[in-house]
């Protein structure tokens, strides 16, 4: 006589053997859609504040409180302030990114040579050590500049923030595509705030782990 198997059967015995952890990896990816993730940074256009091979950890779950897999909003929890640094999927490039929040919506923001200027005002400026200091209201960060960048990059002309948009820019200023090239950043996009690097990798020497880099705040 012929064997034969009963595919639905089979998938029965599977769930009823292995049911436990199939919830549990379930449970898992929820958590990293909706609530907690990570995320490598192939890009130097957060230099000097990630770099190349870090792996940044992600609240999901600071501005809003998503249907796991998507970008339906269930909850807001919180709005991005100047000087977060935020993940969002961008439509335009096609890609998930990482940048700054420099425009909130209302913000009247221009740049003149590497000079940002934010409602008529320019932004203050500091030398420390070797490192080039911004204050954006009551964050400070590093930026980085290159020697003979094109001009596209160092001004743009003042420009208002749309009402459920943000103007973001990468802190490796003339070394970055955000809002410059791809427009402003509809809220709909943000994934999250970055909240440190987890772990770091140097992709240029056999991705040998960077141990002065594990578990750095990025707030």
């Amino acid at each position: 006589m012929k064997s034969s198997s009963n595919p639905k059967q089979s998938i029965r015995n599977i769930y009823r053997e292995y049911h436990s952890t199939l919830l549990l990896l379930f449970l898992f990816f929820c958590i990293r859609s909706s609530f907690a993730d990570w995320s490598p940074v192939p890009t130097g256009s957060m230099v000097p504040t990630i770099i190349e091979g870090d792996v940044i950890t992600i609240n999901k779950a600071a501005y809003d409180i998503r249907v796991p897999f998507t970008h339906i909003s269930l909850l807001k929890t919180g709005e991005p302030v100047r000087g977060d640094i935020v993940v969002f999927d961008s439509k335009v490039s096609d890609k998930r990114l990482v940048k700054r929040v420099i425009g909130l919506p209302g913000d009247l923001i221009a740049m003149k040579n590497n000079q940002l200027i934010l409602n008529g005002k320019p932004v203050q400026y500091e030398i420390i050590g070797d490192s080039l200091v911004e204050h954006l209201d009551k964050k400070s960060h590093k930026i980085h500049l290159l020697e003979n960048a094109a001009p596209i990059y160092q001004s743009f002309a003042p420009v208002k923030v749309p009402e459920g948009y943000y103007l973001m820019l990468g802190d490796s200023r003339d070394n970055s595509v955000d809002s410059r090239f791809i427009g402003f950043v509809p809220r709909k996009e943000l994934v999250g705030r970055a909240g440190g690097v987890a772990i770091s990798f140097d992709m240029s020497n056999a991705y040998m782990p960077r141990k002065n880099r594990f578990w750095i705040d990025l707030n």
